[in-house]
């Protein structure tokens, strides 16, 4: 009984649990659909104030898209009716400017049929003029016509003649005086500076243990130094002294400066030689281009091809005759720009020719050409004008002249050469000279004996009066002096005087 009384209440437990769970899982259900619904409207109803607001916001985008399409439309719309406007009004001003010249046209056509009728009228009366000139003077036209020009040509040829002997007298008075007057100012106006230069440097050292190890062991320190530069190094006895001996001064430069530095550092073999030579020759190259720079802007001559200001810059390592090259190109172009200024010509033409005379004297390589024809090659390479290159080749007679710069140039570079200072030549070659000069002259028949003086400008040549008549000795001078000039190289002028004298000879017994 108790057992079914217990299982009674538990079956009426277990159905009383299950409805009270059941009620109040049926009400969580409803709180939640509730609960749902009322979020589902919240997030719905934002969703669509968020469309409505981004269509608000891309309508009022489109609308000021529109407005402003509509400006430029407003805009174009105004400039196309100004366009139109101005249009219409040239328009007007053309037809009005047609209709004026227009008018224009038929006054000039009734003004040229007037002057039709007037020439008429005038031809008529020059006709009837001329029948009665020709009635009074018994001669037709055409025959004044000619007897008029030859009388004003006799006229004209005798002015002509009387004028021009005038001016050859004046000119003959004056161009010898007015010559020497330009020359020598030429010169005084312009600074100069005697020769110095050598073919030997002399290297200066602190003691005589530095010649050993330039020497090095068996002699490589300084044979490789000698093949590197090129150079011939004397190490002798004198004191705290080292000769550079090449007629390059280029290399001779090379050379010093090379030496200075392995003395200083301290460091010399053959490998450090070699390397301290190439460093040295790209310092010298540096510095020929700028001394070429430095010169162009002295004497302010602007626009040369960086190839002539190289060329100009090795020039202050070359001489002539003991000048230096560069010195004798700078005065050169000074004197040539003060004689082209008392000339009337441009001095500034002048000067670059002036500076570019001795171009071909440096070359890179040695040519088969004279210097005076190579340069001016070199400078028409370059793009010079054509008057300087004329001026280049022909400073030396080896070129047909075609400007008034070309002898500028020649007179300028023999004032250079040879004023007093200005060149130095080895004893031995001024000597040479001097003979062969004499030689010269020697060579010709009639000739007695011939003396060089004036350290060889002047040559005289005294002749057999027995030999050679007075016609013959004016004939001989000028054959020795063009002998001289095909077979000799001399600086300046050397002027040939021939003597021919009479001597009568008688014995008192």
């Amino acid at each position: 009984m108790v057992f079914i009384i217990s299982v009674a209440c538990l079956i009426v437990g277990c159905i009383a649990g299950f409805a009270l769970f059941r009620y109040v899982a049926t009400g969580k259900y409803r709180q939640i659909i509730e609960e749902a619904s009322k979020e589902a409207e919240v997030i719905k109803e934002k969703k669509l104030l968020e469309v409505k607001e981004k269509f608000l916001n891309k309508k009022s985008e489109l609308e000021k898209e529109v407005q402003q399409r509509n400006q430029q439309i407003q805009q174009h719309e105004n400039r196309l009716k100004q366009r139109e406007l101005s249009l219409n009004q040239r328009q007007d001003d053309l037809n009005r400017k047609k209709g004026e010249i227009e008018t224009d046209r038929k006054r000039l056509e009734n003004q040229q049929q007037g002057l039709a009728r007037r020439e008429e009228e005038l031809k008529e009366l020059e006709a009837k003029e001329r029948e009665k000139l020709e009635a009074i003077s018994g001669l037709s036209a055409d025959e004044a016509r000619e007897r008029l020009v030859e009388s004003l040509k006799d006229e004209a040829k005798t002015n002509a003649a009387s004028y021009i002997n005038e001016i050859m007298d004046e000119a003959k008075l004056t161009a010898n005086k007015e010559a020497k007057r330009i020359v020598i100012q030429s010169i005084q106006r312009v600074a100069t500076e005697t020769a110095i230069e050598n073919s030997v440097t002399v290297f200066h050292i602190d003691n005589d243990e530095v010649k050993g190890r330039i020497i090095g062991r068996e002699g490589r320190n300084i044979r490789a130094l000698e093949a590197a530069t090129g150079v011939e190094i004397v190490v002798d006895d004198t004191p705290e002294a080292i000769v550079i001996s090449a007629f390059d001064p280029v290399r001779r430069e090379i050379c010093r400066l090379a030496l200075h530095q392995l003395v200083a550092d301290g460091r010399i073999h053959p490998a450090r030689i070699e390397e301290v030579v190439a460093k040295v020759t790209k310092q010298v190259e540096e510095e020929i281009i700028e001394t070429g720079k430095r010169t162009a802007i002295d004497l302010g001559i602007h626009g040369l091809h960086p190839e002539l200001v190289r060329i100009v810059g090795k020039m202050k390592y070359r001489s002539s005759y003991g000048q230096n090259l560069l010195q004798h190109a700078r005065e050169t172009a000074n004197l040539c720009a003060v004689m082209a200024s008392e000339l009337g010509l441009n001095p500034k033409k002048a000067k670059r020719a002036g500076l570019l005379h001795d171009i071909g004297k440096v070359p890179d390589e040695e040519p088969e050409l004279p210097h005076a024809i190579y340069g001016a090659k070199l400078a028409e390479k370059y793009k010079e004008k054509p008057d300087i290159c004329n001026a280049i080749g022909a400073h030396h007679d080896e070129m047909e002249m075609t400007s008034l710069l070309a002898p500028i140039v020649q007179v300028c570079d023999a004032i250079s050469g040879a004023r007093p200072g200005a060149r130095r030549e080895i004893v031995e070659a001024y000597i040479k000279r001097l003979n062969d000069l004499e030689n010269i002259a020697m060579s010709y028949p009639g000739v007695t004996k011939t003396y060089a003086i004036q350290a060889g400008r002047e040559l005289r040549v005294i002749v057999g009066a027995d030999k050679i008549d007075d016609k013959q000795t004016e004939s001989l001078s000028g054959e020795i002096a063009k002998k001289i000039q095909d077979e000799m190289t001399y600086p300046g002028q050397v002027k040939i005087t021939v003597i021919r004298e009479t001597r009568s000879v008688s014995y008192a017994k």
